[in-house]
């Protein structure tokens, strides 16, 4: 049996019916950027998330960017970031002319690690960005008392864990803003690029509004240079029949995901990912570590596994940001991570039958490469 990595088409024809009519509405009165689908769509995720105010944005990369210049980051601030994450976490900083300054994860979990942010900041620190990684709420409790400590903001990075909580709250709710993407690949996606800005403050709600209108508030009238970065409305409709399922998928995912550890707890030198205590995860990747790892992820194709790694290089030692002058053995977990992490099928129409298969190939590839160990 082949199985795919990730199978978007299911996603799509479940909401199909729902949102075609509403496409074809858009269609009829043109009504493409904002309007009703837009403003609809943002009052729900806000409420889902438990926060006051969403702004739609065009993708992830410029809600984090957004996000940030909202709380008042300038060029030369320092933005601390966990080095295992996306590349686009530490481009949105970039972009501004601020500093990523990345730090270490922490080794059972590979989120972002509290005492290495604590030991990290600097008299230019301005904020701290963590990452919801994989699902999963980073350590918030300990990273609010670590800002508030030192007078930092925290910008989430929430892109991969719509739906996700921890004994603090929902992710995308625990810091002065967070900010999202809706990749169709995300649990909760669209169907192209577009993401959000989340966030209990009115002010910054504002800010991000203007600024990603060109500045501008009414028509015309330019507060400040800006950038165009719009949710489209027929992004919206989609957004808004996926959130109605969001909760229903993400709760597949955690069955897949109990599936997968039962499955594979006797497969020597396969370790399964588990869930740090308090957090509900949602299970955006489904992640293993193995030896050898280009050798299984090889034999996984070759079996018709679709698999993929997240992420094969930490971004100190991407050619990006080879000019900060971070070196190799820096950040030693992330690291040791990159060589090993493997990302498994995960996706909420993922079957029984399916997971068997994965289960089976993964089990044959660490046996006859000599990794049972």
């Amino acid at each position: 049996m082949k199985v795919p990595f990730l199978d978007l088409a299911a996603q799509q024809a479940e909401i199909a019916d729902e949102v075609l009519p509403t496409w074809q509405a858009q269609f009829t009165s043109a009504a493409f950027i904002g309007g009703p689908e837009v403003a609809a769509f943002e009052r729900e995720y806000a409420a889902y998330i438990g926060v006051e105010h969403c702004v739609g944005v065009a993708n992830g990369t410029d809600a984090v960017e957004l996000a940030l210049r909202a709380v008042g980051i300038r060029p030369g601030d320092e933005i601390i970031i966990p080095v295992n994450t996306f590349i686009a976490t530490a481009e949105a900083a970039t972009r501004i002319g601020a500093v990523p300054v990345f730090v270490d994860v922490d080794e059972e979990f590979l989120l972002i690690d509290p005492a290495a942010v604590e030991a990290a900041i600097t008299a230019r620190t301005r904020a701290i960005v963590p990452v919801h990684l994989y699902g999963q709420t980073a350590p918030m409790d300990t990273l609010g008392t670590i800002a508030e400590r030192h007078g930092l903001a925290i910008v989430e990075d929430a892109a991969q864990s719509q739906g996700a909580s921890s004994t603090v709250g929902r992710a995308g709710s625990l810091g002065r803003v967070a900010a999202t993407s809706f990749y169709p690949g995300k649990n909760l996606g669209a169907a192209g690029d577009a993401g959000a800005v989340l966030t209990d403050d009115p002010l910054v709600a504002d800010f991000v509004r203007n600024l990603g209108a060109h500045g501008s508030s009414v028509k015309y009238v330019h507060d400040r240079a800006g950038v165009n970065s719009r949710l489209d409305a027929v992004q919206a409709a989609v957004l808004r029949a996926k959130l109605r399922r969001l909760d229903g998928w993400n709760a597949a995912r955690r069955v897949a995901a109990a599936r997968y550890a039962e499955m594979l707890a006797d497969v020597l030198g396969v370790r399964v990912p588990t869930t740090r205590p308090g957090n509900e995860d949602v299970w955006h990747l489904y992640v293993v570590q193995v030896a050898d790892r280009d050798r299984v992820f090889a034999e996984l194709g070759v079996a018709g596994i679709g698999a993929a790694i997240h992420y094969p290089t930490p971004l100190h030692l991407t050619a990006a940001y080879a000019g900060l002058g971070y070196q190799g053995g820096q950040f030693p977990v992330a690291e040791a991570a990159a060589g090993r992490i493997l990302s498994l099928p995960m996706f909420p129409h993922l079957t029984a039958d399916h997971q068997a298969a994965v289960g089976a190939a993964l089990a044959a590839a660490m046996t006859t490469g000599g990794t049972e160990r």
